[in-house]
């Protein structure tokens, strides 16, 4: 990623052991198959599918199977000025225990592991990550007094969202990251993230999406073919404007240009 850079692992475990180790930036990650054993803190902690585990920078741990099936897990690796963004006064976040039971936060990890994996859309894959990192310091970091939250939006949502949503209108086809749009702005990604989805009610990505749809179905109605307006929009392919035409709109581009096209009297005589 733009400015900082974040390892990904996707594994599978048999029947190996880690040695004790430690990592210079956090490792955050989820169980999903099997069960995890690990030493954490001089105490043994097990993790299950949909678990989340967040390992905290210089923090000695093994890891390995607790059962003979083994298991599978996907982690990131985010440096602590990553997850400062997104805590109060700036400060490193801390949590009392390494093994998180929020299902709906390991769910919306994984997704954003994904996207970052996949990186069909960074912006996305950016906006995703930093709504990890704000679920899980909002819910689960120990609590610390003094300071502001530098992630909340204040009056000011409105005209952040304003902003970014006429940038990305005009860089329809090659989005700026999220990282340049809120260099621009003079704010952290997490403070344009939260701005814009306060005043808008869905991230950048999500805006963008509906936004293409919209000049896609324009370009559907002028007579384009769906892969010609999925390319003029900025989709990465037919598929991707497929998946968000259908979710936007509840049918295919196919189905829409058909439909726009048949006359009338068509459907009359049908």
């Amino acid at each position: 990623m733009q400015n900082a850079p974040l390892d990904l692992l996707t594994a599978r475990i048999g029947r190996r052991h880690y040695a004790p180790h430690v990592h210079d930036e956090y490792a955050i990650g989820v169980t999903v198959d099997g069960v995890e054993t690990m030493r954490y803190r001089g105490e043994n902690v097990y993790s299950g599918a949909g678990d989340v585990i967040v390992v905290e920078p210089g923090e000695a741990h093994t890891g390995g199977p607790a059962r003979p099936e083994g298991f599978a897990y996907l982690a990131l690796y985010p440096t602590a000025e990553l997850l400062r963004a997104v805590v109060p006064g700036n400060a490193e976040p801390h949590f009392r225990g390494p093994v998180i039971d929020d299902p709906a936060l390991g769910e919306a990890l994984r997704l954003a592991h994904r996207a970052l994996r996949v990186g069909e859309d960074l912006l996305e894959a950016e906006t995703r990550l930093f709504e990890v990192f704000g679920a899980l310091v909002r819910r689960h970091a120990i609590p610390r007094t003094g300071g502001t939250d530098p992630g909340r939006a204040g009056p000011g949502a409105a005209r952040i969202a304003r902003r970014v949503a006429e940038r990305l209108s005009d860089e329809l086809t090659r989005p700026p990251p999220l990282a340049e749009v809120a260099a621009d702005l003079g704010l952290s990604r997490y403070q344009t993230l939260r701005a814009f989805r306060d005043a808008m009610g869905m991230p950048p990505y999500a805006w963008l999406a509906q936004h293409r749809v919209a000049r896609a179905r324009a370009l559907l109605d002028a007579g384009h073919r769906p892969a010609d307006a999925a390319a003029l929009v900025g989709f990465a392919d037919q598929a991707h404007l497929t998946r968000w035409f259908r979710r936007v709109l509840g049918v295919t581009p196919g189905a829409y240009r058909n439909s726009v096209q048949d006359p009338p009297a068509r459907h009359a005589a049908s």
